[in-house]
């Protein structure tokens, strides 16, 4: 019994080892998440996938301008106002979180869009938004937000504005303290 269990114990220590390249086989020879994959093999030589994708449009220029409003104090902006793209090129912009309040906070994003058509058209593959951070009194942090504009967009947008909302998450951490024209009046009777 113990010399089955052990069998056992090797063969799926050996598949869950064989499963990664296992999936990148599979993916490559289907032609599924090819962005993910850093390099391929072309003609005996490794390329950048940017060089061999083919679903980039390279006739047709966006414009990506980003945006980023604070709901509170502190420091929340892109590092790049805009970036020029092409239809399904990959692509990496940095957003900058600075709490300077002197709390640990909790907080959010939500993205919204312009024109709303673009919505269905940007593809984000990597996104801080919708996730919940902790930050402690005085933290910097950089979150990235890659993107791929479908190539199906509509021909008259040229123009795409991602824009995030930052807000505090209430109940997570202590609510900020009350300053003295907040504080309820005490009756000492």
């Amino acid at each position: 019994m113990v010399g089955k269990l052990l069998v056992i114990t090797v063969l799926m220590f050996g598949f869950g080892y064989a499963l990664v390249p296992i999936y990148k086989a599979i993916c490559t020879a289907l032609g599924i998440n090819v962005l993910a994959l850093s390099d391929q093999v072309v003609s005996g030589r490794a390329v950048e996938i940017g060089q061999i994708n083919t679903q980039i449009d390279k006739s047709r220029t966006i414009t990506v301008e980003f945006d980023a409003n604070a709901r509170g104090i502190w420091k929340f902006k892109p590092a790049v106002s805009s970036v020029e793209v092409h239809p399904g090129e990959l692509t990496t912009v940095m957003y900058e979180f600075t709490n300077i309040q002197n709390r640990t906070m909790a907080a959010q994003a939500i993205p919204s869009y312009a024109p709303m058509q673009a919505m269905a058209h940007f593809n984000k593959m990597q996104c801080f938004c919708f996730n919940e951070y902790t930050m402690k009194a005085g933290e910097s942090k950089q979150w990235p937000v890659v993107f791929v504009i479908d190539s199906k967009l509509p021909k008259d947008v040229k123009t795409i504005t991602l824009s995030y909302t930052f807000f505090e998450v209430g109940g997570k951490v202590p609510a900020a303290p009350l300053a003295a024209h907040e504080l309820p009046e005490v009756n000492p009777s």
